[in-house]
């Protein structure tokens, strides 16, 4: 893949991380608006005469609700019901759907459901020429529609073509996503930055943070329940579609009250962003969950998600000796059904 971040003068901290020279990017993204390069995220397409078939037996979205215009969440999972990844679900042709999700699973998803496709006559197809861009603040919404000569969607729906995909997703500012070719990138990024300078993607990542939305990384995979990082309350699960794999034990764990984790929102009061992983201790030094998401906030505090007990006694908890403050989520712990939404 060429380093199209190079060409925009950026720099890549890592494989899922770049950075510019901007200052106070956080603080810019809530005073303004800010242009980033996604490049934590990526795409997977399944394509072929019997795609949707094969990935409604895979994946735990109601793949028919994915009509061009609704972009479901969704998740795929082993048969105990380990998620391998989640990710969101687009049509972009009647036998033409794409996922993004993160970048590190790509592979991993890909030689999960490789063994299923040609039974479908459907083929994946990992797009690294594809770029994925974000916008957010005040004024991404009006500077979509006159870049992008598109009306940007609601949340979890898309607009566009076969070319450029525009989504909004859910936060504390305006957030959208184009996902469109790495050339039409390169055209289109330098039009945008007049009015919204280049940030790094740890600032959108931080406003999934505030969002409670989780992408699952290499980290966590096999690991977690749906229903740990919450998203049966983001409608990331459907409860009225048959059969796919891991279904039975997720179907088990709702009907039965048999989650006993939850994804939780915190700041930290220190200064050290903690690895992905790193233990929640109690008051006794016994761990009650593990960080999922960790990003400094505009004030230069960290915040995390992290998957924790759902027991109210635990008392004060820490992370490398942070004292932990937990924060309200933006939405209510309960299922919410894609077909509502849809």
């Amino acid at each position: 893949m060429s380093d199209w971040i190079t060409a925009l003068e950026g720099r890549r901290k890592s494989e899922d991380r770049v950075d510019f020279d901007t200052p106070a990017p956080a603080r810019q993204a809530m005073d303004a608006t800010v242009v980033t390069p996604l490049v934590h995220l990526g795409v997977l397409d399944v394509i072929g005469s019997g795609a949707g078939k094969f990935l409604q037996g895979q994946t735990s979205a109601q793949v028919d609700l994915a009509n061009g215009d609704f972009a479901p969440l969704t998740c795929f999972c082993t048969a105990k019901g380990r998620m391998l990844a989640n990710a969101q679900l687009l049509q972009i042709a009647p036998d033409h759907y794409r996922l993004i999700l993160h970048r590190g699973l790509i592979e991993t998803l890909r030689n999960h459901l490789k063994k299923f496709a040609p039974f479908y006559k459907s083929e994946l197809r990992v797009r690294d020429d594809l770029a994925l861009i974000g916008l957010i603040g005040k004024e991404a919404n009006a500077l979509a529609e006159v870049r992008f000569d598109l009306v940007p969607p609601t949340v979890w729906r898309q607009a566009g073509d076969e070319n450029v995909q525009l989504l909004t997703h859910p936060g504390p500012q305006p957030r959208l996503l184009a996902c469109l070719s790495v050339d039409a990138a390169l055209e289109i990024v330098p039009r945008l930055t007049p009015q919204a300078p280049l940030v790094g993607n740890a600032v959108w990542c931080l406003h999934d943070i505030q969002a409670g939305l989780a992408w699952l990384t290499p980290h966590h995979e096999d690991a977690l329940l749906p229903q740990m990082i919450n998203w049966e309350a983001l409608g990331g699960i459907s409860f009225k579609k048959g059969c796919y794999t891991g279904q039975e034990v997720v179907a088990r764990a709702h009907f039965r009250g048999q989650v006993k984790k939850r994804l939780a929102r915190a700041q930290l009061e220190g200064a050290g962003v903690p690895e992905l992983g790193t233990p929640l201790l109690d008051a006794n030094g016994k761990s009650q969950g593990e960080v999922l998401a960790a990003e400094m906030d505009a004030y230069g505090q960290p915040e995390i998600l992290a998957v924790t007990s759902t027991r109210e006694e635990i008392g004060p908890l820490s992370v490398d000796g942070q004292p932990v403050k937990l924060l309200k989520l933006p939405y209510p712990i309960e299922r919410l059904d894609p077909e509502t939404l849809a």
